[in-house]
């Protein structure tokens, strides 16, 4: 599979998946039919609710693919999050039903009969669907899919739960406890606790999750590696799918440089990310005063304050407009998000630090909040 491109695999793997669930939901149907067992009926309408998830997921793969448009300047690559929210609910609400199922079992208990063969089954169903969660795992991790591994977290749920299911029925026959109704409380109870998870962690890219550390470093580092820049901040990264990644950053250059020098630089930057790292990048070019030594000395005291009072911040944009009875120091301070003052806060106490090194500072600053790239 590895020839294969990222849609075709994984249009592969929601192809495997239509086909092992719809062979089990008949083997498990005809098996929960003859031994009258409702855990066993339960289990067969998961895969088949499996069977509909893998359509999904095969759909979500056709579509995201397709290139970018008039409509959707980014493409459709999201829509494959959008189906790995779709699988959650669907394992959300196949939990609730079979809740509702199992209770009443346990309050108008039917004796189930599990046969060799009910049992033969459920043994084949756990090993088919191990095999399958490994499958959609590898494949999911190697294309880097949520809908994908979502789904292999589903068919690991469904090991579970039918290994449950097989207990219950081992222990129906060895004893004359009535336990299916219970355990399929049980195996409803795990699938809903797993739906809910499912559908955070699905939902988290469409709501704006924050880049990857690795990833934030990845950039700082590789534009710090450019001769020419002198400092980077204001970095926005939004991902619109696998291998759809824009981003934005400001990069300070010396001010006394050849404006058209620099933004031939900027430029290199841009081209160099899009053809080896395929990520969309946009500079913003911000000139910077360098040769202005008692600006500069002024600049390393007051990061000094900034970072003694939050070790993670950095400042940027510093410039001084020196005055005759004042000077105006004017800044932004970057503070991670993990930082628990308030804006607010961070404003009162880094313009308290700045105005008490001289009575003659005004502090005019600007909070901003940033990812902790570690």
């Amino acid at each position: 599979m590895k020839e294969l491109s990222r849609e075709k695999q994984g249009s592969l793997a929601g192809a495997v998946g239509i086909g092992v669930n719809i062979l089990l939901f008949v083997i498990k149907l005809i098996a929960g039919l003859v031994s009258g067992s409702v855990a066993i009926l339960a289990d067969a309408v998961n895969n088949l609710t499996d069977s509909g998830s893998s359509i999904i997921m095969l759909v979500g793969f056709r579509l995201s693919g397709k290139p970018a448009d008039r409509e959707h300047p980014f493409g459709h690559a999201r829509i494959e999050y959008l189906c790995g929210v779709i699988v959650s609910f669907i394992v959300l609400f196949l939990g609730l039903e079979l809740g509702k199922t199992s209770v009443g079992k346990i309050f108008s208990p039917e004796g189930a009969s599990f046969g060799p063969v009910a049992i033969g089954v459920l043994i084949l169903s756990i090993l088919v669907k191990l095999w399958l969660c490994l499958f959609y795992t590898r494949v999911g991790r190697r294309i880097n899919s949520q809908s994908l591994i979502a789904t292999a977290s589903d068919s690991r749920n469904d090991v579970i739960s039918t290994s449950v299911v097989l207990l219950g029925a081992v222990l129906t026959r060895l004893t004359s406890l009535e336990l299916d109704g219970w355990l399929g409380l049980l195996v409803a109870v795990f699938i809903m606790v797993s739906g809910v998870k499912l559908t955070i962690e699905t939902a988290d890219p469409l709501l704006g999750r924050a880049p990857e550390g690795e990833l934030v470093r990845g950039i700082y580092d590789r534009i710090r590696s450019y001769e020419g820049i002198i400092g980077i901040h204001d970095l926005t990264v939004h991902s619109y799918g696998e291998g759809r990644t824009f981003a934005s950053v400001h990069c300070e250059v010396p001010a006394e440089d050849d404006i058209l020098v620099s933004h031939d630089l900027i430029d290199n930057i841009e081209r160099d990310f899009l053809t080896e790292e395929n990520i969309h990048l946009v500079i913003h070019l911000d000139p910077v005063i360098t040769c202005d030594e008692k600006a500069n000395a002024l600049k390393e005291e007051v990061l000094g304050r900034v970072k003694a009072l939050y070790p993670q911040a950095a400042i940027h944009d510093f410039r001084v407009v020196w005055g005759v009875t004042h000077s105006n120091v004017l800044f932004d301070v970057a503070v991670p998000f993990s930082v628990k003052d308030s804006d607010r806060e961070v404003l009162e106490k880094v313009t308290g630090e700045v105005e008490g090194m001289d009575p003659s500072y005004r502090a005019v600053l600007a909070v901003d909040r940033v990812v902790d790239a570690g």
